[in-house]
């Protein structure tokens, strides 16, 4: 085998596996990708400190569950300085409304913590007040990070594509497609998206069964504008790989269409993605997709409906 076979061998074969590994190419059942877009595959045996990101996941959790991290780590910082305060003993404050023991010291502590400082309530002795000197200086550190990561998650550019609960088999230019409908969530602009679409399923090979991707062609794979929605097509011509194939034939295939959208977002001139992937008991056979459009009244603005992505409609007769 030349240099040139090779190299063209070992391009093909680190390409079949799209990164997934071929273990898990191979062995896994479940679907590679969720419809959230996130990943069937984890990853295990690190450290805790190895593993331990705080800051992408305070990035990429969910709105409630930052508000959690933030509030309890407010709150449990202001007690551990309420029980240092407590241990100086009463006379380490000097003044106070009616609160007693801890809710004194926790109180004080919030006021010092956030740089309130309403003045009824000062720290007495050399300890004290080198307690509310760190104190202070754990205040502006958590009030600057919690800062940045809001800023940091208003700012990051992300796309939120809604797709189609359900893919089609559907009547095309006298064949049939594989389609799929995705509209763009937010009113923010996506300009050059691009689809790229997978079939991902299990063959015999060398007496094994191994999962294959073919990359399937699409009518269109790239939209310059994407103000409205757009129906990925993928025509089922004698070249595409789900040519001849049934309903009962993708089930026996354990079939998966992976779906991964690049585009470029206008406000942040950012590339955003998005992914999710349709299982062949997601698929409507002999069906197509209801119009979405609202029709325009004396020269009004053409207008789709958000609530109508997912209709289906069954063809009679099929």
């Amino acid at each position: 085998m030349n240099r040139k076979s090779k190299v063209a061998f070992s391009t093909a074969d680190d390409n079949r596996d799209l990164g997934f590994g071929s273990v898990v190419a191979r062995e896994s059942r479940q679907r590679l990708l969720n419809r959230d877009g996130s990943f069937n595959v984890t990853r295990g045996g690190f450290g805790f400190w190895p593993s331990l990101n705080l800051y992408h996941t305070l990035i990429t959790t969910s709105w409630l569950k930052f508000f959690a991290v933030v509030t309890s780590s407010y709150l449990v910082l202001n007690a551990i300085f309420a029980v240092a305060y407590s241990l100086c003993g009463p006379e380490a404050l000097n003044g106070g409304g009616t609160e007693l023991g801890i809710l004194r010291t926790f109180f004080f502590s919030i006021q010092t913590f956030a740089t309130i400082g309403y003045g009824h309530i000062n720290p007495v002795g050399l300890v004290a007040n080198v307690i509310v000197t760190f104190e202070s200086l754990f205040g502006l550190l958590w009030l600057a990070l919690a800062t940045g990561l809001v800023f940091a998650r208003f700012s990051r550019p992300t796309a939120k594509i809604a797709f189609s609960e359900r893919a089609v088999i559907a009547p095309y230019r006298g064949i049939t497609a594989f389609e799929f409908r995705i509209a763009n969530e937010r009113k923010n602009q996506i300009i050059e998206l691009e689809a790229k679409v997978l079939f991902s399923h299990f063959i015999e090979e060398k007496g094994m069964r191994t999962r294959r991707f073919d990359l399937l062609s699409l009518e269109r794979s790239k939209v310059s504008f994407f103000p409205l929605n757009w129906t990925v097509v993928h025509p089922i011509d004698g070249a595409s790989p789900l040519s001849g194939r049934s309903e009962d034939n993708l089930r026996a295939l354990e079939a998966e269409f992976l779906i991964l959208l690049t585009g470029i977002d206008e406000t942040f001139s950012q590339t955003v993605h998005a992914r999710s992937s349709y299982r062949w008991d997601e698929i409507e056979w002999n069906a197509k997709f209801g119009s979405m459009y609202n029709q325009p009244l004396n020269n009004s603005e053409l207008t789709i409906d958000m609530r109508r992505l997912h209709v289906i409609e069954k063809l009679r007769g099929k």
